[in-house]
C-alpha cells in the first residue's frame, strides 16, 4: 500500500480540488514558511453570486517582499467578517444548505487569528471535517520538520523523511517541479485529474473554481460525492498537458 504525501500552503476556504488533494493523502504537510505571494489563494477564495464571481478577501496588514506566509498578519482594523458574512447571505440565503454554510464560516470567525495562515488551514479544515472525507489523515507542518533547502529537493527531503513512495500535486508544480530526482529516489510524482464534476449551482452556469462552500450551500453532506477526483503519473500528466 502506498505512503501518499501532499504539500501545500494553507488557502482560505478552499475549492474543491484543494479537498480532493486531502482525500488522497495519508500524509498533508501545511507549507507555510515560504514567501506569501499576493494575488495568490491563502487570504482570498471566489464565490458564486447574483452579480458574478464575487472575492472573499481577508485584508493583511503591510508587510515586506519576502515574508512568509506564517508571519503575515491579518488586518483586523477592518470589519472584514462582516461583509463577508452579508456577501453570503446575499449569494447563497435561498440555496438549501444555507445553515450548513454559515455554520461553518461563523465557526471560524468566531476564533482569534493573527495570522493569514492559521485562519486558512482553519478555515480548510473545518470544510475538511464537514465532509469527513479522509478521518486517518495525518496533518504536520513543515516547520515541525526541521527540513531546510528549497524547492523541488526540498519537497523530495519531507517526502522521504515521512516515508512516502507517492507525491500528489495540483497542476502549478508543474512548471518548476524536477521530476528526474523523484524518480531517480523511486517517488511516484501524480498530478490531480481534476474531474470538476457539476452539481447544482445558483446564479447561472456551473463553475467549478470557487469555494468548496459553494458545495455546502448547495449539496450538504451529500455533495462529498462531487469530491472524487483521482490522479495521474506525470509522465502522463506532461504528455496531457504539452
Amino acid at each position: 500500500m502506498s505512503n501518499s504525501v501532499v504539500i501545500s500552503q494553507s488557502m482560505y476556504f478552499p475549492w474543491i480540488g484543494f479537498l480532493e488533494q486531502m482525500r488522497l493523502a495519508n500524509v498533508f504537510v501545511r507549507y507555510d514558511d515560504v514567501q506569501f505571494s499576493k494575488g495568490s489563494f491563502t487570504n482570498r477564495v471566489q464565490i458564486k453570486s447574483p452579480t458574478g464571481s464575487q472575492w472573499l478577501t481577508v485584508p493583511l496588514k503591510k508587510f515586506k517582499l519576502g515574508t512568509c506566509i506564517h508571519e503575515v498578519q491579518i488586518d483586523d482594523k477592518q470589519d472584514w467578517q462582516e461583509g463577508q458574512l452579508e456577501l453570503l447571505k446575499i449569494s447563497y440565503s435561498e440555496a438549501p444548505y444555507f445553515t450548513d454554510m454559515m455554520n461553518i464560516v461563523q465557526s471560524v470567525f468566531s476564533q482569534a487569528f493573527q495570522t493569514i495562515a492559521d485562519l486558512a488551514f482553519f478555515s480548510q479544515q473545518a470544510l475538511f471535517k464537514y465532509f469527513e472525507i479522509n478521518p486517518k489523515l495525518q496533518f504536520l507542518d513543515i516547520r515541525e520538520l526541521s527540513i531546510v533547502g528549497k524547492s523541488s529537493q526540498r519537497v523530495l527531503d519531507t517526502v522521504s523523511h515521512l516515508g512516502g513512495d507517492r507525491y500528489i500535486t495540483g497542476h502549478g508544480a508543474h512548471r518548476y517541479l524536477d521530476h528526474g530526482i523523484f524518480e531517480s529516489a523511486g517517488i511516484d510524482v501524480q498530478y490531480m485529474q481534476y474531474e470538476k464534476i457539476p452539481y447544482p449551482q445558483k446564479h447561472g452556469g456551473f463553475t467549478p473554481y470557487v469555494s468548496a462552500l459553494d458545495l455546502v450551500a448547495n449539496c450538504g453532506k451529500q455533495g462529498v460525492s462531487s469530491i472524487r477526483s483521482n490522479t495521474c503519473n506525470w509522465r502522463n500528466f506532461k504528455h496531457e498537458s504539452a
